[in-house]
């Protein structure tokens, strides 16, 4: 069986801390990369010294998986595979990096880099006669030595006793191991940004549970669960994350029924922060983190955000406040969440047509002073929870509510914007406002078959799930309108090449 040797560098923020801080952080650091390899099935072994690790694992069915583990351990600052050879004096140490690196070199531009690590005084020889030495040997089968922006660089770290060979270095998350800091309760909704956050503050050592407030049924909280699985197996090694899932839906009503339409999104708003706090001192965190952004929507503005946060006494922890929007998607593909995060989409479940972007403190609590407090309590306490590193997503349902082929007699609706249905729809497709069919879908007549389709599945698998529960025969395309438009191409190559651009994306 194949093993190999991974050089695992201290993040740069570990190695400033003083002696005692830094052995904790790096026994912690040691810790999660053990939990990431047994996890991922990997037989290892770690030695742990001062400023390096050396991790020796074994492949898992001839793939190497123990280098994806290092490089997704948050304290982690950069990893390479290497060859670990023992020395007797300066001649050796060049002859084997000449036998190891001179396919390497080969008709390329390349630097030698050699480093003295541990006890110097046993090594009687310095860095730059290694580097020369080495070079020369070298040189005769490469193109030319280029010290400023080699094609490739070999590398060698020297101890007492054996010394180290590598050409490569993968980047790590850097920033603090996991679990060096206190526990924190983290707002998600299954998009780009609460991912992105969530990822931020395990990256600063903040260990997670996550509440998320479900406002859109069954195949909004799969969507979110796959999300966060993401999150918890790839990032989390050391941890075991929980997920609670919050049926939001009946405040939802609440809040339409009682409060202004204006307030609407920054009362609910404050009602997850509310309910979030409540559920964060049952399991003894102190802090909660959010994914807001300043200006991302209306109620993301700092008046509103002060409003919304008033009344809650844990810190609320922003990440992303300064982000823009293109940032957060750029570190969601980084991190891998973004195709998923993209089918799941931002989900509002109420959107009044002049939202308060301005809305006072004292405006909020008179809106929120209508609502009965005991709905929120009942939605909290009957939350389910979800063990993120054993959830099987693939077991949660949500299929009954699929459709393959659209029949030819069901009735179909759009529930996309007006503009966007008039770009182009599914042939003989009705438009219908979402939230409308939502609040009245039960004036419509029980004979046909429905279905449904939107941007990207969510809101048509909400309105297939409560009119399946009524007792309609509803279904949705769960691709959304990119679904629909494979298989126009499908079925009409030509036709689909003549579709505006801003309709195909």
């Amino acid at each position: 069986m194949t093993r190999e040797l991974y050089l695992v560098r201290l993040s740069g923020e570990i190695t400033t801390k003083a002696s005692q801080t830094r052995l904790h952080f790096t026994k912690r650091l040691v810790r999660n990369l053990r939990a990431g390899l047994r996890r991922a099935g990997v037989e290892h072994t770690i030695e742990r010294r001062w400023s390096r690790i050396y991790v020796e694992a074994e492949q898992v069915g001839g793939v190497s998986l123990a280098g994806e583990v290092i490089r997704r351990t948050f304290g982690v600052q950069s990893c390479s595979r290497v060859e670990r050879r023992p020395w007797r004096d300066l001649a050796d140490v060049v002859e084997t990096g000449h036998e190891l690196f001179r396919d390497a070199v080969a008709g390329r531009s390349f630097a030698v880099r050699a480093r003295r690590s541990g006890d110097r005084r046993q090594i009687p020889f310095r860095s730059q006669q290694v580097e020369r030495e080495l070079g020369a040997l070298l040189l005769p089968a490469a193109r030319k030595v280029d010290l400023g922006d080699p094609e490739i660089t070999v590398s060698i770290e020297i101890h007492e006793q054996e010394a180290y060979y590598f050409v490569d270095r993968t980047l790590g998350p850097s920033g603090l191991p996991l679990g060096t800091e206190s526990r924190a309760l983290s707002l998600v909704s299954g998009g780009f940004d609460s991912a992105v956050a969530s990822w931020m503050m395990l990256r600063r050592g903040v260990r997670l549970d996550y509440v998320f407030f479900n406002l859109g049924g069954t195949v909004h909280e799969l969507g979110v669960l796959r999300v966060m699985k993401v999150i918890a197996e790839q990032w989390s090694h050391g941890d075991r994350p929980r997920l609670h899932a919050v049926d939001l839906r009946p405040v939802v009503l609440e809040i339409q029924s009682k409060v202004t339409s204006r307030y609407w999104q920054v009362v609910l708003k404050r009602l997850m922060l509310r309910a979030a706090e409540e559920l964060a001192h049952e399991l003894r965190h102190t802090t909660l983190v959010t994914g807001e952004a300043i200006g991302q929507v209306s109620s993301q503005t700092p008046q509103n955000l002060a409003s919304i946060s008033r009344p809650i006494e844990l810190p609320i922890l922003r990440p992303l406040l300064g982000f823009n929007k293109e940032e957060i998607i750029d570190r969601a593909r980084a991190i891998g969440t973004f195709e998923l995060s993209s089918a799941v989409d931002e989900y509002c479940a109420i959107l009044p047509k002049r939202p308060a972007t301005r809305a006072s403190v004292t405006a909020v609590d008179e809106e929120e002073a209508k609502l009965d407090p005991e709905i929120l309590r009942q939605a909290v306490s009957g939350r389910i929870v979800h063990d993120l590193g054993r959830l099987d997503a693939s077991q949660l349902g949500g299929e009954e509510l699929e459709i393959g082929e659209i029949p030819d007699d069901a009735r179909v609706l759009d529930l996309r914007s007006r503009a966007a249905y008039e770009a182009w729809h599914w042939p003989g497709a009705e438009h219908t406002d979402f939230f409308q069919a939502l609040k009245r879908f039960e004036e419509l007549d029980r004979a046909p078959t429905y279905v449904f389709y939107c941007d990207v599945g969510l809101k048509s698998a909400h309105l297939a799930e409560v009119m399946q529960q009524a007792g309609y025969r509803a279904f949705h395309v769960p691709g959304g309108v990119k679904d629909l438009l494979r298989r126009e191409r499908e079925k009409d190559p030509l036709h689909a090449q003549l579709l505006a651009p801003a309709v195909v994306d």
